[in-house]
């Protein structure tokens, strides 16, 4: 969960989990809706769906029982090098080094690392670097502080260099360079994708998709995509209804790691076609929208939507 997002918003997302799924065995043993549905707000939603699927793994392949060498931890599935080594570390004193944002930060610092850390290149030499500094012993404790000292210390814009424990070492510090290390990610224009969703009102219902397995929010429900060249009145008869006049609505932003989509929604009343006696989507009344496996843009913009069209 800490992965690309901040302790403050994990925290309650972490207690529900654990309420929820207090054991690898109930992880493995739920559907992955029941996952994604506490999942949904945090984001990243890849994370949800392999953190079950590592789970199952660990039951499946494993007898239950976590490994403990780093090397079989980063094959399970959404498991890198430096999550298996951390995990090795806390769970197993696995004398191993980690390399998330915050000991990168540091070390480029400290060690006057130039260069972009995420290229191939230099976290190449950051890892070597990274092994090389280990102590001998009590490698959680120091891999718990150098993640410490760059979350609370060694931060990205504002660093207190006057309490950092290391900084008559600190390279970047002696030579004022602190504020250019480590280099940011080299910037490319940020794409824009342009969509219209439906708002299909079905009663006091709306009427959700499910996403596919994998790509952007995998899993989850949302709104149906209008498909080029078909207009909503076609995509509604192929879902199996008939809809009533559409109503523009307040388009929308979001964006993500690598491009930005604007939503423009379009509302209206649907009844169901009567020949149609199965459907793709799925109907939620509106009182469920809050607990739903929806993506936080999406439920976003749904209260927007079902509000303006009361």
């Amino acid at each position: 969960m800490l992965q690309q997002t901040q302790v403050a918003a994990v925290i309650p997302y972490y207690a529900r989990f654990l309420d929820r799924f207090p054991t690898l065995t109930s992880l493995a043993a739920a559907p992955v809706e029941d996952v994604m549905a506490l999942w949904s707000g945090l984001g990243y939603y890849a994370r949800a769906r392999n953190l079950h699927r590592c789970a199952r793994t660990v039951m499946t392949e494993h007898a239950g029982v976590f490994p403990s060498d780093p090397q079989i931890i980063a094959t399970l599935p959404g498991i890198g090098r430096s999550t298996a080594n951390a995990i090795a570390a806390f769970c197993f004193g696995a004398r191993v080094p980690i390399l998330d944002g915050n000991v990168k930060r540091v070390l480029c610092r400290c060690f006057g690392i130039a260069g972009f850390p995420g290229s191939a290149t230099v976290e190449k030499a950051l890892w070597q670097l990274a092994e090389v500094q280990l102590p001998a012993r009590n490698v959680d404790t120091y891999i718990q502080a150098q993640m410490d000292l760059g979350a609370t210390i060694c931060t990205r814009g504002t660093p207190r260099c006057s309490a950092c424990p290391v900084a008559e070492l600190c390279v970047a510090r002696r030579y004022n360079r602190v504020a250019e290390l480590p280099a940011a990610r080299p910037r490319k224009a940020v794409p824009e994708r342009t969509v219209t969703m439906l708002v299909f009102l079905d009663g006091s219902g709306v009427l959700l998709e499910r996403r596919p397995p994998s790509g952007i929010w995998g899993g989850l429900l949302s709104l149906p995509e209008l498909p080029a060249g078909m207009t909503e009145t076609e995509l509604a008869a192929r879902l199996g209804y008939q809809a009533g006049a559409f109503v523009a609505l307040p388009p929308a932003n979001h964006a993500f790691t690598h491009f930005r989509l604007l939503m423009q929604p379009r509302l209206a009343r649907v009844v169901p076609l009567p020949q149609v006696r199965e459907t793709a989507l799925v109907r939620l009344e509106r009182s469920a929208i809050g607990g739903a496996a929806l993506p936080a843009p999406i439920r976003r913009l749904l209260e927007k939507c079902l509000s303006a069209g009361e």
